[in-house]
């Protein structure tokens, strides 16, 4: 099995566990592929093309899965496998494994944004981009920590916030056949360019906002110089072990932290949060594929992703771990419902009494997912070397711009993966 870096003793756990389970049928050897995810991607690739049958599984970022589907490098579950995969399995994760109505991965975890803020700074959380800003200016004015954390440096993570803000918007980057490009086909991309440019030029806004990822963001919000930042549940778990260890500052942030779900672009309708995650898919160069999938089934069960969530700090994509969620999985996680709304679809129909429980009414946010495409890597590329940093965004003529050569992204011309 070849899979990241990340959370690797809690895979190569679960590894063990399903080999034991399996009464010797099969044994699964975790290995690493590569520590960066770019690496990994190309290694696989490259392992596959190349004829590789000595393993059986792969763990593949959800952008992959269209790219992986369209050249062969991975097979479709057989139907009895997608069927037992999709049962209780949360729907945008789900989706991020689907390529041509087909099933080509089954969703091991998963993750998501949210709103994090300064409970004595913001009585209130803003429901919407435009009074988040308003707030921040508003604390610049008083003179107080005025800077929102934001993923917009020149990586994957500005493409991922464009993109969020985008489908919020009601608008689109690329369309669900991988070719056509739809981000001038509303108004939504302009509108999220726009309060990129905001964000990034408001009174106290973080004056290295171009250098800003995820852990710069977090970093940010930790020392006080932010009163708000997006990002992933990892915040929580980092802010509150430097709290725990003793940390004076940390623990006045910590106990002044809340979360809400992502701000939304339009008032009074949901958000939509591009969620990231790995699913487990079989190599086509495999020689034992009905072993990989039966084993692909005990990895992602509850007991493996329940353990993967406590101790790797990756959100499950099972819907019975939220709707029965143990009192160790609340501890960890007590925003685990903010999630949940996060990770389904906005048009899915509940289908128990336990799922209606867990979600609002209204909604006020739910799932996207990044741009399906065989082309994501040249796609992602270009829309992070465009829009960083965002504050020499001109949204009128980006658009344009980015109509123009995503038509050759998609078609990967010119850009080299």
């Amino acid at each position: 099995m070849m899979g990241p870096a990340d959370a690797a003793d809690q895979y190569a756990e679960s590894a063990k566990v399903c080999s034991e389970q399996s009464g010797g049928k099969y044994k699964i050897e975790y290995d690493v592929s590569a520590k960066q995810s770019d690496d990994q991607r190309l290694q696989l690739a490259r392992r596959i093309v190349g004829g590789d049958d000595s393993f059986d599984i792969m763990t593949l970022d959800v952008t992959w899965t269209p790219e992986f589907a369209e050249a062969g490098w991975a097979v479709p579950l057989p139907d009895d496998v997608a069927g037992r995969v999709a049962e209780g399995t949360l729907s945008g994760p789900l989706d991020t494994a689907m390529w041509k109505d087909r099933l080509y991965g089954a969703p091991l975890n998963t993750n998501t944004q949210m709103l994090w803020y300064r409970k004595s700074l913001l009585p209130e959380p803003p429901k919407t981009w435009g009074e988040l800003v308003a707030a921040g200016e508003k604390l610049a004015e008083q003179e107080k920590p005025a800077a929102i954390g934001v993923q917009a440096a020149q990586y994957e993570g500005a493409a991922v916030w464009l993109n969020s803000l985008t489908q919020s918007a009601g608008g689109e980057i690329v369309g669900g056949d991988g070719q056509t490009v739809t981000i001038g086909e509303s108004d939504g991309a302009q509108r999220a360019l726009e309060m990129m440019h905001r964000v990034a030029t408001a009174k106290g806004h973080d004056p290295s906002i171009s250098q800003s990822d995820e852990n710069q963001a977090r970093l940010a919000f930790d020392r006080g110089d932010a009163f708000a930042q997006v990002n992933y549940p990892f915040v929580y778990a980092g802010l509150k072990e430097k709290a725990d260890g003793g940390d004076a500052k940390a623990k006045e942030i910590f106990e002044d932290m809340a979360w809400a779900p992502y701000p939304a672009m339009n008032p009074g309708q949901p958000a939509k949060v591009t969620i990231g995650g790995l699913n487990l898919a079989v190599p086509s160069t495999s020689k034992y594929k009905d072993l990989a999938f039966d084993a692909i089934e005990c990895l992602r069960n509850e007991e493996n992703q329940l353990n993967n969530a406590l101790k790797g700090g990756v959100p499950p994509t099972l819907s019975r771990l939220y709707t029965e969620a143990t009192d160790e999985f609340k501890e960890e996680y007590p925003f685990y419902r903010e999630i949940y709304e996060s990770l389904s679809k906005l048009d899915e129909q509940p289908q128990s009494a336990a799922e209606r429980a867990l979600l609002p009414s209204p909604r006020r946010a739910g799932v996207a997912v990044r741009p399906k495409s065989p082309a994501y890597q040249s796609v992602s590329i270009l829309l992070a070397s465009r829009i960083s940093p965002p504050e020499g965004i001109a949204a009128n003529s980006l658009v344009e711009e980015l109509d123009k050569q995503l038509q050759s992204a998609v078609k990967s011309e010119g850009l080299v993966p």
